[in-house]
Protein backbone atom coordinates (compact mmCIF):
# COMPACT_ATOMS: atom_id res chain seq x y z
CA UNK A 1 0.00 0.00 0.00
CA UNK A 2 1.40 3.47 -0.87
CA UNK A 3 0.34 6.92 -0.29
CA UNK A 4 -0.05 7.14 -4.21
CA UNK A 5 -2.64 4.62 -3.96
CA UNK A 6 -4.31 6.13 -0.76
CA UNK A 7 -4.35 9.64 -3.01
CA UNK A 8 -5.79 7.89 -5.73
CA UNK A 9 -8.82 6.62 -4.02
CA UNK A 10 -9.71 9.96 -2.00
CA UNK A 11 -9.68 11.39 -5.53
CA UNK A 12 -11.83 8.73 -7.23
CA UNK A 13 -14.07 8.84 -4.73
CA UNK A 14 -14.52 12.77 -4.63
CA UNK A 15 -15.27 12.63 -8.47
CA UNK A 16 -17.48 9.87 -8.59
CA UNK A 17 -16.11 8.70 -11.37
CA UNK A 18 -12.22 7.05 -12.67
CA UNK A 19 -12.36 8.49 -15.94
CA UNK A 20 -12.49 12.20 -14.18
CA UNK A 21 -10.34 11.04 -11.92
CA UNK A 22 -7.76 10.30 -14.13
CA UNK A 23 -7.79 13.63 -16.25
CA UNK A 24 -7.61 15.48 -12.76
CA UNK A 25 -4.16 13.01 -11.70
CA UNK A 26 -2.65 13.18 -15.15
CA UNK A 27 -2.80 9.62 -15.66
CA UNK A 28 -3.83 7.26 -18.17
CA UNK A 29 -7.16 5.73 -16.81
CA UNK A 30 -6.15 1.67 -17.05
CA UNK A 31 -3.26 3.12 -14.87
CA UNK A 32 -5.56 4.64 -12.41
CA UNK A 33 -7.84 1.40 -12.58
CA UNK A 34 -5.03 -1.23 -12.29
CA UNK A 35 -3.57 0.98 -9.29
CA UNK A 36 -6.64 0.70 -7.00
CA UNK A 37 -7.57 -2.79 -8.29
CA UNK A 38 -4.30 -4.05 -7.15
CA UNK A 39 -4.81 -2.06 -3.63
CA UNK A 40 -8.36 -3.60 -3.26
CA UNK A 41 -6.09 -7.31 -4.20
CA UNK A 42 -3.94 -6.51 -1.32
CA UNK A 43 -5.96 -5.07 1.26
CA UNK A 44 -9.12 -7.95 0.17
CA UNK A 45 -11.47 -5.40 0.29
CA UNK A 46 -13.54 -4.19 -3.05
CA UNK A 47 -13.26 -0.30 -2.71
CA UNK A 48 -15.57 0.66 -5.24
CA UNK A 49 -18.52 -0.64 -7.33
CA UNK A 50 -18.42 0.01 -10.76
CA UNK A 51 -21.17 0.65 -13.33
CA UNK A 52 -21.77 2.66 -16.66
CA UNK A 53 -22.39 5.23 -14.46
CA UNK A 54 -19.71 5.73 -12.84
CA UNK A 55 -18.30 4.52 -9.78
CA UNK A 56 -20.08 4.11 -6.37
CA UNK A 57 -18.04 3.28 -2.64
CA UNK A 58 -19.08 -0.06 -0.74
CA UNK A 59 -19.69 -0.12 2.84
CA UNK A 60 -16.26 -1.59 3.73
CA UNK A 61 -14.83 1.00 1.19
CA UNK A 62 -16.70 4.10 2.79
CA UNK A 63 -14.78 2.97 5.86
CA UNK A 64 -11.37 2.54 4.44
CA UNK A 65 -11.75 5.77 2.34
CA UNK A 66 -12.29 7.53 5.76
CA UNK A 67 -8.62 6.64 7.39
CA UNK A 68 -7.23 6.84 3.52
CA UNK A 69 -8.40 10.48 3.64
CA UNK A 70 -6.59 10.93 7.24
CA UNK A 71 -3.34 9.92 6.04
CA UNK A 72 -3.49 11.70 2.61
CA UNK A 73 -4.77 15.36 5.12
CA UNK A 74 -1.41 14.33 7.49
CA UNK A 75 0.90 13.96 4.58
CA UNK A 76 -0.41 17.12 2.61
CA UNK A 77 0.52 19.02 5.82
CA UNK A 78 4.21 17.26 6.33
CA UNK A 79 4.69 17.86 2.97
CA UNK A 80 3.64 22.19 3.70
CA UNK A 81 5.95 22.22 6.75
CA UNK A 82 9.03 20.27 5.79
CA UNK A 83 9.17 20.02 2.02
CA UNK A 84 7.97 23.21 0.86
CA UNK A 85 8.36 25.28 3.93
CA UNK A 86 5.68 26.81 4.44
CA UNK A 87 3.14 27.33 7.25
CA UNK A 88 0.75 24.37 6.93
CA UNK A 89 -2.87 25.95 6.26
CA UNK A 90 -5.55 25.16 8.68
CA UNK A 91 -8.33 23.15 7.04
CA UNK A 92 -11.75 22.61 8.39
CA UNK A 93 -15.08 21.67 6.70
CA UNK A 94 -18.31 21.24 7.61
CA UNK A 95 -21.49 19.62 5.81
CA UNK A 96 -25.00 21.04 6.94
CA UNK A 97 -28.88 20.90 6.01
CA UNK A 98 -30.09 24.51 5.17
CA UNK A 99 -29.72 26.58 8.18
CA UNK A 100 -29.02 30.36 8.96
CA UNK A 101 -27.32 29.95 12.08
CA UNK A 102 -24.69 27.71 10.85
CA UNK A 103 -23.54 29.97 8.20
CA UNK A 104 -23.66 32.48 11.21
CA UNK A 105 -21.38 30.55 12.92
CA UNK A 106 -19.29 29.41 10.14
CA UNK A 107 -18.87 33.84 9.33
CA UNK A 108 -17.68 34.17 13.00
CA UNK A 109 -15.32 31.32 12.15
CA UNK A 110 -13.87 32.95 9.67
CA UNK A 111 -13.27 36.16 11.38
CA UNK A 112 -11.91 34.85 14.27
CA UNK A 113 -8.20 33.73 12.14
CA UNK A 114 -6.53 37.07 12.11
CA UNK A 115 -4.70 36.89 8.55
CA UNK A 116 -3.74 33.34 9.23
CA UNK A 117 -3.95 30.72 6.30
CA UNK A 118 -6.87 28.65 5.64
CA UNK A 119 -8.86 26.68 3.73
CA UNK A 120 -12.61 26.48 5.05
CA UNK A 121 -15.37 24.38 3.12
CA UNK A 122 -19.48 24.98 4.41
CA UNK A 123 -21.32 22.29 2.18
CA UNK A 124 -24.75 23.37 2.62
CA UNK A 125 -26.98 20.84 0.71
CA UNK A 126 -28.71 17.27 0.76
CA UNK A 127 -29.37 15.18 4.12
CA UNK A 128 -27.79 12.40 2.68
CA UNK A 129 -25.03 14.04 1.32
CA UNK A 130 -24.44 15.42 4.66
CA UNK A 131 -24.06 12.13 5.70
CA UNK A 132 -22.05 10.62 3.69
CA UNK A 133 -19.16 14.19 4.39
CA UNK A 134 -18.79 13.32 7.82
CA UNK A 135 -19.00 9.16 7.29
CA UNK A 136 -15.87 9.61 4.82
CA UNK A 137 -14.51 12.35 6.66
CA UNK A 138 -14.81 15.16 3.93
CA UNK A 139 -16.41 17.32 6.71
CA UNK A 140 -15.50 17.03 10.06
CA UNK A 141 -19.15 16.97 11.45
CA UNK A 142 -22.77 17.91 10.02
CA UNK A 143 -25.60 19.10 10.99
CA UNK A 144 -29.30 18.19 10.79
CA UNK A 145 -32.39 16.95 12.47
CA UNK A 146 -34.35 14.52 13.83
CA UNK A 147 -38.32 13.79 14.26
CA UNK A 148 -40.23 11.20 15.55
CA UNK A 149 -40.81 10.42 11.83
CA UNK A 150 -37.44 10.08 10.41
CA UNK A 151 -35.23 9.24 13.67
CA UNK A 152 -35.59 5.49 13.43
CA UNK A 153 -34.02 5.43 9.87
CA UNK A 154 -31.39 8.01 10.26
CA UNK A 155 -30.19 7.20 13.46
CA UNK A 156 -29.63 3.01 11.84
CA UNK A 157 -27.70 5.02 9.12
CA UNK A 158 -25.42 7.01 11.49
CA UNK A 159 -25.01 3.72 13.29
CA UNK A 160 -23.99 2.11 10.40
CA UNK A 161 -22.12 5.09 9.59
CA UNK A 162 -19.50 4.80 12.90
CA UNK A 163 -21.10 8.20 13.34
CA UNK A 164 -22.80 9.79 16.22
CA UNK A 165 -25.65 12.27 16.73
CA UNK A 166 -25.23 15.10 19.97
CA UNK A 167 -28.08 17.45 20.53
CA UNK A 168 -27.81 20.83 19.71
CA UNK A 169 -31.97 22.36 20.29
CA UNK A 170 -35.01 20.93 20.34
CA UNK A 171 -37.43 23.21 19.10
CA UNK A 172 -41.11 23.36 18.43
CA UNK A 173 -42.08 23.39 14.43
CA UNK A 174 -42.69 27.05 12.89
CA UNK A 175 -43.16 27.99 9.77
CA UNK A 176 -41.20 30.98 7.91
CA UNK A 177 -42.80 33.14 5.69
CA UNK A 178 -42.41 36.75 4.38
CA UNK A 179 -43.99 39.64 5.99
CA UNK A 180 -46.47 40.52 3.51
CA UNK A 181 -48.21 36.91 4.10
CA UNK A 182 -51.44 37.22 5.10
CA UNK A 183 -50.71 34.86 8.10
CA UNK A 184 -48.06 37.27 9.03
CA UNK A 185 -49.95 38.62 12.23
CA UNK A 186 -50.35 35.33 13.68
CA UNK A 187 -49.04 34.62 17.12
CA UNK A 188 -49.69 31.01 15.83
CA UNK A 189 -50.69 29.09 12.91
CA UNK A 190 -52.46 25.46 12.38
CA UNK A 191 -52.16 22.85 9.07
CA UNK A 192 -56.05 24.22 8.08
CA UNK A 193 -54.23 27.55 7.50
CA UNK A 194 -51.95 26.25 5.41
CA UNK A 195 -53.69 24.37 3.20
CA UNK A 196 -54.05 26.95 0.40
CA UNK A 197 -50.96 28.43 0.43
CA UNK A 198 -47.71 26.81 -1.60
CA UNK A 199 -45.46 24.53 0.47
CA UNK A 200 -41.54 25.43 -0.09
CA UNK A 201 -39.07 22.21 0.60
CA UNK A 202 -35.23 21.15 -0.52
CA UNK A 203 -35.02 18.85 -3.44
CA UNK A 204 -33.00 15.89 -2.00
CA UNK A 205 -32.32 14.26 -5.51
CA UNK A 206 -32.07 10.84 -5.97
CA UNK A 207 -32.44 10.46 -2.43
CA UNK A 208 -35.78 12.42 -1.98
CA UNK A 209 -37.55 9.44 0.24
CA UNK A 210 -39.65 10.97 3.18
CA UNK A 211 -37.04 10.07 5.70
CA UNK A 212 -34.26 12.26 4.14
CA UNK A 213 -36.71 15.71 4.00
CA UNK A 214 -35.97 18.75 5.81
CA UNK A 215 -39.26 19.74 6.57
CA UNK A 216 -41.12 17.70 9.82
CA UNK A 217 -44.92 16.44 7.95
CA UNK A 218 -42.89 15.34 5.10
CA UNK A 219 -45.73 12.50 4.50
CA UNK A 220 -48.49 15.15 3.97
CA UNK A 221 -50.21 16.12 0.67
CA UNK A 222 -50.10 19.70 -0.50
CA UNK A 223 -52.15 20.75 -3.45
CA UNK A 224 -49.62 23.45 -4.15
CA UNK A 225 -45.53 22.71 -3.65
CA UNK A 226 -42.67 23.76 -4.85
CA UNK A 227 -38.89 22.37 -4.27
CA UNK A 228 -35.82 24.18 -4.74
CA UNK A 229 -32.21 23.39 -3.79
CA UNK A 230 -30.82 26.34 -2.35
CA UNK A 231 -31.47 28.79 0.88
CA UNK A 232 -31.39 31.83 -1.38
CA UNK A 233 -34.36 30.99 -3.49
CA UNK A 234 -36.47 29.45 -0.54
CA UNK A 235 -35.99 32.90 1.02
CA UNK A 236 -36.80 34.71 -2.37
CA UNK A 237 -40.09 32.15 -2.46
CA UNK A 238 -41.20 33.21 1.11
CA UNK A 239 -40.63 36.96 0.49
CA UNK A 240 -42.15 37.22 -3.44
CA UNK A 241 -45.16 34.45 -2.93
CA UNK A 242 -47.69 33.27 -0.44
CA UNK A 243 -45.38 30.28 -0.34
CA UNK A 244 -44.49 28.86 3.21
CA UNK A 245 -41.88 26.65 4.88
CA UNK A 246 -41.80 24.28 8.15
CA UNK A 247 -38.44 24.92 10.45
CA UNK A 248 -37.45 24.89 14.15
CA UNK A 249 -38.17 28.77 13.99
CA UNK A 250 -35.02 29.27 14.57
CA UNK A 251 -33.23 32.46 12.44
CA UNK A 252 -31.75 35.38 14.18
CA UNK A 253 -33.00 38.63 13.17
CA UNK A 254 -29.72 39.66 11.71
CA UNK A 255 -30.25 36.83 9.78
CA UNK A 256 -33.16 37.37 7.98
CA UNK A 257 -33.91 40.98 8.41
CA UNK A 258 -37.59 42.17 8.33
CA UNK A 259 -38.38 40.15 5.44
CA UNK A 260 -39.05 36.89 7.33
CA UNK A 261 -41.75 36.46 9.87
CA UNK A 262 -41.20 32.90 12.34
CA UNK A 263 -44.55 31.80 13.96
CA UNK A 264 -45.39 28.39 15.89
CA UNK A 265 -47.20 25.61 14.18
CA UNK A 266 -50.01 24.42 16.24
CA UNK A 267 -48.73 20.20 15.69
CA UNK A 268 -47.54 17.64 18.48
CA UNK A 269 -43.99 17.16 17.05
CA UNK A 270 -40.72 18.41 18.04
CA UNK A 271 -37.40 18.85 16.09
CA UNK A 272 -34.14 18.04 17.53
CA UNK A 273 -31.61 19.94 15.86
CA UNK A 274 -27.97 18.06 16.26
CA UNK A 275 -24.25 17.54 14.94
CA UNK A 276 -22.69 14.23 13.86
CA UNK A 277 -19.45 13.24 13.74
CA UNK A 278 -17.43 10.34 13.27
CA UNK A 279 -16.68 8.12 16.59
CA UNK A 280 -13.25 7.12 15.51
CA UNK A 281 -12.03 10.59 14.89
CA UNK A 282 -11.35 13.28 17.65
CA UNK A 283 -12.44 16.61 16.54
CA UNK A 284 -9.21 19.26 15.61
CA UNK A 285 -9.22 22.47 17.32
CA UNK A 286 -10.98 24.37 15.09
CA UNK A 287 -13.80 22.15 14.74
CA UNK A 288 -14.21 22.47 18.64
CA UNK A 289 -14.30 26.63 18.06
CA UNK A 290 -16.82 25.96 15.42
CA UNK A 291 -19.04 24.30 17.85
CA UNK A 292 -18.59 26.91 20.52
CA UNK A 293 -19.55 29.73 18.32
CA UNK A 294 -22.49 27.53 17.08
CA UNK A 295 -23.82 26.84 20.82
CA UNK A 296 -23.48 30.52 21.64
CA UNK A 297 -25.28 31.02 18.66
CA UNK A 298 -28.00 29.29 19.14
CA UNK A 299 -28.46 29.86 22.83
CA UNK A 300 -28.76 33.47 22.10
CA UNK A 301 -31.31 33.24 19.42
CA UNK A 302 -33.31 31.23 21.48
CA UNK A 303 -33.12 33.52 24.07
CA UNK A 304 -34.42 36.43 21.64
CA UNK A 305 -37.41 34.26 20.39
CA UNK A 306 -38.27 33.38 23.93
CA UNK A 307 -38.51 37.35 24.57
CA UNK A 308 -40.42 38.03 21.25
CA UNK A 309 -43.20 35.14 22.30
CA UNK A 310 -43.48 37.16 25.77
CA UNK A 311 -43.83 40.30 24.58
Amino acid sequence: MTLQQLKYIVEVADRGSITEAAKALFIAQPSLSAAIQELEREIGTVIFLRSSRGVRLTSEGAEFLGYARQVVQQAGLIEEKYIARTQPKKRFAVSTQHYSFTAGAFVELVRSQRGEAYEFILREGKTADVIGDVRNLRSEMGILYLSGFNSPVIEKQLREASLQFSDLFTARPHIFIGRNNPLAGRKMVTLEDLRDLPCLTYDQGDQNALYYSEEILSSMDHDKSIMVTDKSTIVDLMVGTAGYTISSGLCPSYLRGNEIVSIPLDVDETIRVGVITHRDVALSQLARDYLAILYRLVRDSLTEENDKGAE
